[in-house]
């Protein structure tokens, strides 16, 4: 398959931003999906709601509150002006922001749920033989739920990759800086370059497809 110079930039873009990504959201998510996971607060409800708000928000409506909010007359644009940061729309650490809070849900809700199958039970048991909190969740807590955190996130890197209208709003489509596989994918269908546009479709729906054979087949082993 022949892909054109500006494909593999745009392909190479989207796996550096789906990359740095995850990694945020594996430290900002594991946290905030055991808590949700574990408490009994009151917030529990709101908190899980504004989590999975994502998932029901259009992504557009997403990218322009945060387009308002990170520009320059936003309360986020003058925070990072004020410690030297500049604006982030229009910015590869702009699209990994937009990209961090619209892939929230495919990150937390998973963990959320491999925490909550591993019940009390086992962290009691540790909690016998004087383990520290932070020794239980990383001895008893992560092996258990290592498939959740598999399939969190290989569902965050891949929703990532699939961004399209938030990484537009917040990032434009700068080549080379800000253009991913999605937006140049839609450079093509705008240009009526049909030909350009099924070649980096097809990628795009072999990765798709792989990706979720990866999670069913890890859940169907895990049976």
């Amino acid at each position: 398959m022949n892909l054109s110079p500006d494909d593999w930039r745009a392909l190479a873009l989207t796996a550096q931003l789906a990359t740095v990504v995850t990694a945020i959201l594996f430290v900002v998510g594991t946290p905030l999906a055991w808590w949700l996971a574990r408490t009994q607060s009151r917030w529990r409800g709101p908190v899980s709601a504004v989590v999975a708000l994502p998932i029901v928000l259009p992504p557009t409506v997403i990218g322009f509150y945060l387009l308002i909010a990170l520009g320059p007359n936003g309360p986020g644009g003058q925070l990072t002006q004020a410690m030297g940061l500049g604006l982030l729309p229009f910015t590869f650490w702009g699209l990994v922001l937009a990209s961090v809070i619209y892939s929230l849900p495919f990150m937390v809700q998973p963990l959320q749920a491999a925490f909550e199958a591993i019940g009390r039970r086992p962290l009691e048991a540790a909690a016998t033989l004087r383990a520290a909190p932070l020794d239980r969740f990383f001895h008893v807590v992560v092996p258990l739920a290592r498939p959740g955190f598999l399939t969190a996130g290989v569902l965050a890197f891949a929703h990532t990759v699939g961004e399209f209208g938030v990484v537009l709003m917040l990032g434009g489509n700068l080549a080379g800086e800000t253009r991913v596989a999605s937006v140049q994918l839609y450079d093509y269908v705008e240009a009526y370059d049909y030909a350009g546009a099924h070649r980096l479709a097809a990628v795009l729906m072999v990765f798709s497809f792989l990706v979720l054979l990866t999670v069913y087949a890890r859940r169907t082993s895990a049976r």
